[in-house]
């Protein structure tokens, strides 16, 4: 809608089978590129099911890093909404249950495991 101004959030998680590599560092790397376009297909569904639904325009990843073990690699995205009077209120701790929910208690993105601890929404 007109006027509408975008607000952002950042999502953070842990993918337990997807092993780190210092490319992924790398922003302009093939295999960041590749990896990010992987997550916008698996979270830009979630996210229009959510409860943010039509107000959602994207995530973007930010940054992977290696996580605590050797398969680990952590992501950080930066996504955002329109922030309009059909959307009531940005509720954090509601999308944080309806991700938590639709990635089977935050343990599975497509076919990722996540460690269950790591998902976090702070908006």
């Amino acid at each position: 809608s007109p006027g509408a101004a975008t607000e952002h959030f950042t999502l953070n998680f842990t993918i337990t089978n997807l092993m780190f590599t210092p490319d992924l560092q790398t922003p302009n790397s093939r295999k960041f590129r590749s990896t990010e376009k992987i997550m916008k297909h698996y979270l830009d569904p979630l996210f229009k099911r959510s409860s943010i639904g039509s107000a959602y325009t994207g995530c973007k990843a930010m940054r992977f890093g290696s996580g605590r073990h050797r398969d680990d690699t952590t992501v950080d995205a930066v996504c955002s909404y329109k922030d309009n009077a059909s959307l009531a209120r940005f509720d954090r701790e509601k999308l944080y249950q309806e991700l938590s929910t639709m990635t089977s208690n935050a343990t599975k993105l497509g076919h990722y495991s996540l460690d269950r601890s790591s998902l976090h929404v702070h908006g």
